[in-house]
């Protein structure tokens, strides 16, 4: 496990197949990607990234063009790791690799989607890399049968990364914030007899007595998912209902608190009043 990571851009059918395959493994292979949608958006505007581990493919990044009727971006589609290689930072390489191929394209801006209840994922796109966000989708995909989405509405974020931004403007987690971030948190949340934090009251109240609010999600969705999906529903309405309400206000999610106290199963998005 200790071999080097390699990065690269994949063009070749035969590589490609190998992205399809990685897809399936993670997701299913129901509605995997086909190759010849992979090899026509690499010749036009978009690129698949490959990341090997002596020689065998264990990560992939997916992008293509976007346009919203004025301007043109990158849309990153689908990023996968390889179960036996998480937990490595092969994600977050992937996606400096992304931004460095998408500046040499000429893009500045990258969006995508993710599941906002995701902390590992939070983390990354919001803690990490420094996108915001301020558009909620509700049931994005629709209703998702496969293992990480079944049973929920496909709720998700949408992200924007200007990647032409300085690096030091990257935001950094700071264990101080946990406590504020307590004491400003818009959901009020309890551990129920089972040891999972369960969502109960809402207070919107906090934009009138705070500049940054706090929104906490648990700390691990898809184990609470697992053992009680009524719990997780729960989660999936509450912070729908307060990310579409803040949201509509000209609010938007500036930074992710990942909380590395283990008895506190929620990590926390930070928002505060677009500028």
């Amino acid at each position: 496990m200790g071999d080097k990571v390699m990065i690269r851009q994949l063009l070749s059918i035969g590589e490609l197949r190998e992205v399809r395959k990685l897809e399936s493994k993670t997701w299913g292979n129901i509605d995997s990607t086909p190759v010849h949608q992979t090899l026509t958006v690499s010749k036009n505007g978009g690129f698949v990234l490959g990341a090997y581990v002596g020689g065998e493919l264990v990560g992939f990044q997916y992008s293509f063009p976007g346009f919203d009727g004025t301007s043109v971006y990158l849309c990153s589609h689908m990023l996968a790791i390889d179960p036996r290689f998480r937990n490595r930072g092969i994600g977050e390489k992937l996606k400096h690799a992304q931004r460095e191929q998408a500046r040499q394209m000429g893009y500045s801006l990258i969006r995508w989607t993710y599941d906002p209840l995701e902390s590992i994922n939070g983390y990354l796109n919001i803690g990490k890399l420094g996108a915001v966000c301020s558009t909620y989708i509700e049931n994005c995909y629709g209703e998702m049968n496969d293992h990480l989405n079944s049973g929920l509405p496909s709720d998700r974020f949408q992200v924007e990364w200007r990647i032409n931004r300085p690096e030091e403007t990257r935001r950094r987690v700071g264990e101080n914030k946990v406590q504020e971030a307590g004491n400003a948190c818009v959901i009020q949340w309890r551990v129920n007899e089972r040891g999972l934090p369960v969502a109960d009251q809402i207070d919107l109240s906090m934009a009138e007595k705070y500049d940054t609010v706090y929104v906490a999600i648990p700390a691990k969705f898809q184990h609470l998912k697992e053992i009680d999906i009524s719990v997780a529903r729960q989660w999936r309405l509450k912070t729908r209902a307060v990310f579409t309400h803040y949201f509509a206000g000209g609010w938007e999610v500036t930074n992710f608190i990942k909380n590395i106290n283990q008895e506190i199963p929620v990590n926390f998005y930070e928002m505060q009043k677009s500028s």
